[in-house]
């Protein structure tokens, strides 16, 4: 039961970091605009969120203590507070995308605007997060976001050239009717969707939260080195669907009932069932990953009491900051800003501030003081360097590519 529980932890993030709002549409988007070129994104994704994601099981295995809690002692009050400040906004920003998508979830399965679901989505991400145990949460979520399996056997029963696809995914250029700007941007987007800096915030708490220790570290690897990979084919499965179906018809996707397409024109409306179900569990379990994630960071930070499974009396501010963050969040989307134009946003954003969450990473799982034996590998090393080095690429090119693109028009 405790492996299943910590597995079910590693889908919840996977659905989180790869299959929430922002990866539903922004994999949609590239796919009917750009068919399968942007595809080699998502694996590199994929595989630099699990290297800093063991590292951040190694790191709290070892110490039991939480990311932020580490950063600042680590680095400093100054440091770790534009750390803080530059994840809590983002997460936030995100934490809105979110509830704007399980509303139009909602929209979908109802007819009912989307706004008018916006206040009891807000309310029920509370009583969720504010009652629901967190091994039950875990694997609710979690395991109702593989709901989105479908968009894999809707890719297969739209009978694809195979081949093409691959050939596709291999030419890493854009088609001959987009410019390479454009095409940088939204790989860019790509890549901020799939390594959102809440993702690894939640799983090293939600490893506290478990109570992991060292015995438990080869079941969080196993965590990260599957659970991810799963969320990455099929965050792979709704680009192809778009390339196969919606490139070639001319639609560019604009709103969630657009990325469902492929899944109802092959699988009419059990698909249709599926898919909405699909598209609620992840964008509600990324809304819970955001939620605690907000409250983790600050708490931490601070240095007061933690934790989901302690009730308010004993940790007033972590659920303080949770209900301010679900207020804010839900006052947000009530302006009537459009969810999907938030997702985009929150995604570039997330790339510009991608330094300040995974270099403190890579600084404190070297540290001797806090890991002993367990500090990276001359090989982790080597490959989290690497993708330090993209992440401040992808940092400083971010923010020009958008104005310069105008957010990929």
């Amino acid at each position: 039961m405790r492996w299943l529980t910590a597995f079910t932890l590693g889908l919840l993030t996977a659905v989180g970091g790869f299959l929430d709002i922002g990866d539903l549409v922004a994999n949609s988007v590239i796919g009917s605009r750009f068919g399968m070129s942007l595809a080699w994104v998502v694996p590199v994704g994929v595989v630099g969120l699990m290297i800093f994601m063991e590292m951040s099981a190694r790191v709290v295995a070892t110490t039991g203590r939480g990311t932020f809690d580490l950063v600042r002692e680590r680095l400093g009050a100054r440091v770790g507070l534009a750390n803080l400040l530059a994840s809590y906004l983002i997460t936030l920003l995100t934490l809105s995308a979110q509830m704007g998508g399980i509303a139009l979830a909602l929209e979908l399965a109802s007819g009912i605007h989307y706004l008018l679901w916006v206040p009891l989505v807000g309310v029920l991400v509370w009583i969720v997060l504010w009652r629901l145990p967190f091994e039950k949460m875990e694997k609710t979520y979690g395991l109702l976001g593989l709901a989105l399996v479908v968009f894999g056997v809707a890719l297969w029963r739209l009978g694809p050239d195979w081949g093409a696809l691959l050939a596709d995914a291999t030419s890493f250029s854009p088609p001959p009717n987009e410019g390479w700007a454009v095409w940088w941007y939204y790989a860019i987007a790509l890549f901020g969707a799939g390594m959102t800096p809440y993702t690894v915030l939640f799983f090293s708490s939600g490893g506290v939260e478990e109570k992991w220790t060292p015995q438990d570290l080869a079941t969080a690897r196993f965590n990260a080195f599957v659970g991810l990979p799963i969320g990455g084919l099929l965050a792979l499965a709704i680009m192809g669907c778009s390339a196969v179906l919606l490139m070639p018809a001319g639609i560019q996707v604009s709103d969630l009932g657009q990325v469902a397409l492929p899944v109802v024109s092959t699988l009419g409306k059990v698909g249709l069932i599926v898919v909405i179900v699909g598209f609620f569990a992840a964008t509600f379990g990324a809304a819970l990953e955001a939620g605690l994630a907000a409250s983790y960071s600050v708490t931490q930070y601070f240095g007061r009491r933690w934790g989901k499974s302690l009730p308010p009396v004993q940790a007033p501010y972590f659920h303080l900051v949770i209900m301010v963050s679900l207020l804010s969040g839900t006052l947000f989307i009530l302006t009537g800003v459009d969810p999907v134009t938030v997702t985009e946003y929150s995604l570039v954003f997330s790339a510009a501030a991608l330094p300040l969450t995974y270099l403190p990473i890579l600084v404190v799982a070297n540290d001797r003081a806090y890991l002993g034996e367990r500090v990276n590998s001359l090989f982790t090393n080597v490959l989290a360097s690497i993708y330090l080095v993209v992440v401040c690429v992808v940092s400083v090119a971010s923010i020009p590519l958008m104005v310069y693109t105008k957010a990929g028009q």
